[in-house]
């Protein structure tokens, strides 16, 4: 209705044209900036996360005729630098040593449960491929985010050139069985089943010393970070990001795209994302001392992952939302499931903590932030950094499963 109204009066369908930078620029940032505070100020909105406010705010926005559903803002600045300057800040804590060191059986049921987003991929595209459009790069899509997180969606849904429409109905329907997802995490822990089968020593200490924290203010609290320190962030970035382009582009040339085996070869050695992640990865382990003692890389690289949720919000229709989210949500439960069912399988062989099991599964289809933020608001103040680990792990992984799993599947 409001479309049509500026459509008539403005001569364009929205209140703020598309080649307007700097009135969408202010509207980006003051969204974000808003629902970042939100969330670390009441428990509600930590529950559903600023980045997931905020792409509901633009979905909002959009839909109500205040912003265009395409801008070079959008596509040119968010999509072609804010995405990949900030895959290298969040993989800095990355350390093949310290995950492996540090993280113990919950390693083993986060490894499991990426198998099973595997698996839960490909059985939903064999199921349902004649009836969702683009289903292959969806499922790459979904590939990365449920082993790593919206870094990784964001990563393959570059990478594959889905279309924004889908991204957006694909994300709204990945954060609504995300919401439903960690609220049964919840309940297995307060279930009889579930302890009766598992042993739960952090449950035990919860119960004992109950905790009441709002956990987006707990993980994302007041951190030392210098002026140097978001120079050499950006420096970092911005050198891993270019190299892994020409590298990406001069492997891509060599690696001929014929055949099965040659496109999936050529779809690997040409993103631009995998040699991100490879990169990001060897300088966390070979150069771990200098690569962590950069602070602040985690809180911008999360930031401009915000700015990303917001713009995918954007293009996001609502009726093409209705009427293509409920079999998206179909494939997306199918792959939970899976995920779900390897992780407490795996766990059950290894012996491992109903609590280690739970926030491996978190780590998985949610990443690092969320399993850190479940271990903070159960009271398991001894997993949040496992958790965080496996999660960034996830990070590396994602990239590698979800660009094989769309070259496999022809995307």
């Amino acid at each position: 209705m409001l479309q049509g109204f500026f459509l008539q009066y403005l001569g364009r369908p929205s209140l703020i044209a598309a080649d307007d930078t700097w009135a969408l620029l202010a509207v980006l940032c003051v969204s974000v900036a808003a629902c970042l505070c939100l969330e670390g100020r009441y428990r509600w909105a930590s529950k559903i996360s600023g980045g997931i406010l905020a792409l509901l705010l633009g979905l909002l926005l959009s839909n109500l005729g205040v912003l265009p559903v395409r801008s070079g803002l959008y596509d040119d600045v968010i999509w072609g630098f804010a995405v990949p300057l900030s895959i290298p800040m969040l993989l800095q804590q990355c350390s093949l040593q310290r995950v492996r060191r540090e993280a113990g059986q919950m390693l083993l049921v986060f490894l499991t449960g990426a198998a099973g987003t595997v698996l839960g991929a490909l059985l939903g595209f064999f199921l349902l491929r004649d009836h969702i459009p683009e289903l292959a790069g969806v499922a790459a899509m979904m590939t990365g985010t449920y082993i790593g997180g919206s870094v990784n969606f964001t990563a393959m849904a570059g990478q594959f050139d889905v279309s924004q429409s889908m991204v957006g109905a694909a994300t709204v329907a990945d954060n609504l069985l995300m919401a439903l997802y960690f609220f049964a995490l919840i309940l297995f822990a307060g279930l009889r089943f579930f302890r009766a089968r598992f042993p739960h020593p952090h449950i035990d200490e919860a119960e004992r010393a109950p905790q009441a924290r709002n956990q987006a203010a707990s993980f994302w609290g007041r951190k030392d970070i210098s002026l140097r320190d978001i120079a050499v962030n950006l420096a970092y970035a911005a050198a891993i990001v270019l190299l892994s382009q020409r590298l990406g582009a001069l492997l891509g040339g060599l690696a001929p795209d014929t055949g099965l085996a040659g496109h999936i070869l050529h779809t690997f050695l040409s993103s631009q994302y995998v040699w991100i992640t490879t990169f990001s990865m060897l300088a966390a382990t070979f150069a771990g001392e200098r690569v962590s003692s950069i602070h602040g890389g985690q809180e911008l690289g999360t930031y401009l992952i915000c700015l990303f949720l917001f713009a995918v919000g954007v293009p996001a229709s609502v009726a093409e939302i209705v009427t293509r989210t409920p079999l998206l949500f179909v494939f997306a439960a199918l792959m939970v499931l899976m995920n779900m069912a390897f992780c407490f399988a795996g766990g059950w062989l290894v012996h491992a903590d109903l609590e280690d099991i739970i926030i491996a599964s978190n780590a998985n289809i949610g990443g690092p932030a969320t399993a850190a933020g479940m271990a903070i608001s159960q009271g398991w103040s001894r997993l949040v950094g496992p958790g965080l680990l496996v999660g960034v792990l996830g990070y590396v992984i994602g990239n590698y499963a979800g660009t094989l799993i769309g070259a496999l599947l022809g995307a």
